[in-house]
């Protein structure tokens, strides 16, 4: 829900990995250099989710050390991946036979490994002391596809959206966000907040809406889902209702505001390039927002407010990210058991555990690491909205189709054809593909 599940995120980061990164599927410095031959080496693939402002990969290779010197039968061998070109890399070494033994993400992809028949099942991780310190039942059946668990998770946290405090209080459209409380608020306020700051020509467009791929894109869907209640699917998780009238309400307000220069089609930008325009204030606010996002684009001059996403009523429903590590099934015993052993080491190491959480940005899903954020009052906020969370589709059959076709629709309703034929089109597509 960054992932994360996000913390989780960035683009950005990628372009400075420099000397942290290798390509996918090949060793990184990572590691000890004498008797690896007796060794079971595996390897794990990681997006930049524990940076904290650092360069990828040095938080990864701290804790690889800690666990092979806890561990000096085992080699981890580190390759770090951005957010943009990593899913396609992924797909590709896992077509080709060279998937990574472990892998940090959240359940949108992972279950659909699981699914596909590519990872291992680590029912036997999820023991009735950790499912009694997770007590969270929805958590914990976001770990699960079809057959059994396939990720075992780390952290959890919203997503929401970010406002550029000085330029709304430079276009005096502070006024329409609320900053009492839990900080809800309605659509007819997003709207005036963006009329206000039209009419003040702070920034270059008051917002973005992004959908040129896939990056990010829970944080559009939340925005569309949210203006007028509709849901993305039914209760049941069988099928996708996004053309539903709240639903299409909603996409026709942002193909109306889209029209009247309100906020900006961003046909061409993934999350992370609405970001990057955010943090460098051309636009005032960004709808992918969430701890690890925080930390990664803080603005250089401005202060950011965090606010759910409005809501006609009010009570927003709220996308979150779970964090959690996989195992693919390459064929070998003891690289499968290595492996599950590693992110048992990071996710519940008494030390490394709590580090590895607070470095995701997000929040334990274990409930005995306790508040790992004293005295401060944003993260409280946040861990507040944990009851405003939706239910959580991201582990649904065909999700990945859904995502294509979500924003594929998106530019096109944004460029103005009629949103409930595209919204018709794209959930028949979607639910098709959830029959294989």
């Amino acid at each position: 829900m960054k992932k994360f599940l996000a913390a989780a995120l960035v683009a950005s980061m990628a372009l400075s990995l420099g000397a942290c990164s290798t390509e996918p599927n090949q060793p990184s410095s990572s590691g000890s250099n004498g008797g690896d031959a007796a060794k079971t080496t595996i390897t794990w693939w990681a997006f930049p989710t524990f940076g904290a402002g650092e360069q990828a990969g040095v938080y990864e290779k701290e804790v690889i050390a800690a666990f092979e010197e806890a561990n000096p039968d085992i080699k981890v061998e580190l390759t770090t991946i951005d957010f943009t070109s990593g899913p396609e890399a992924l797909t590709a070494a896992i077509e080709g036979g060279t998937a990574p033994d472990v892998l940090f993400d959240a359940p949108g992809r992972i279950i659909e490994y699981g699914n596909a028949g590519k990872l291992v099942k680590l029912d036997d991780m999820f023991t009735d002391e950790f499912v009694a310190d997770v007590n969270n039942e929805a958590l914990i059946n976001a770990c699960k596809g079809k057959d059994g668990a396939y990720m075992y998770p780390l952290s959890s946290a919203p997503f929401y959206m970010g406002l550029n405090k000085n330029m709304l209080e430079e276009a005096n459209a502070l006024q329409y966000v609320n900053l009492e409380g839990d900080r809800t608020w309605t659509t007819d306020n997003f709207v005036k907040m963006c009329e206000a700051l039209k009419d003040a020509g702070v920034a270059q467009v008051p917002g973005i809406v992004y959908c040129g791929g896939q990056g990010g894109d829970q944080g559009t869907r939340a925005l569309v889902s949210n203006l007028y209640g509709g849901k993305m699917a039914n209760d049941e998780m069988t099928e996708y209702t996004f053309n539903s009238p709240e639903a299409v309400k909603g996409l026709e307000l942002l193909q109306d505001m889209v029209s009247k220069g309100l906020l900006d089609s961003g046909n061409s930008m993934a999350a992370a390039d609405e970001l990057q325009k955010y943090q460098q204030e051309t636009c005032a606010m960004t709808f992918c927002w969430g701890t690890s996002n925080a930390q990664n684009y803080a603005l250089s001059d401005g202060e950011s407010i965090s606010v759910p996403f409005p809501s006609d009523d009010g009570v927003p429903a709220l996308e979150y990210l779970v964090n959690g590590f996989c195992v693919f099934d390459n064929g070998d015993q003891a690289k499968a058991d290595a492996a599950k052993k590693f992110i048992q080491f990071v996710c519940d190491d008494a030390t490394w555990g709590p580090k590895s959480v607070v470095r995701s940005g997000a929040f334990p899903v274990r409930t005995s690491f306790g508040d790992l954020y004293p005295d401060n009052a944003e993260m409280t906020l946040l861990a507040s909205w944990t009851k405003y969370y939706a239910p959580y589709y991201n582990t649904m059959d065909g999700f990945a189709s859904m995502r294509k076709e979500w924003y594929n629709m998106l530019q096109k309703v944004l460029a103005g054809e009629d949103a409930q034929a595209m919204a018709d089109a794209a959930v028949a597509a979607s639910n098709a593909a959830m029959q294989g």
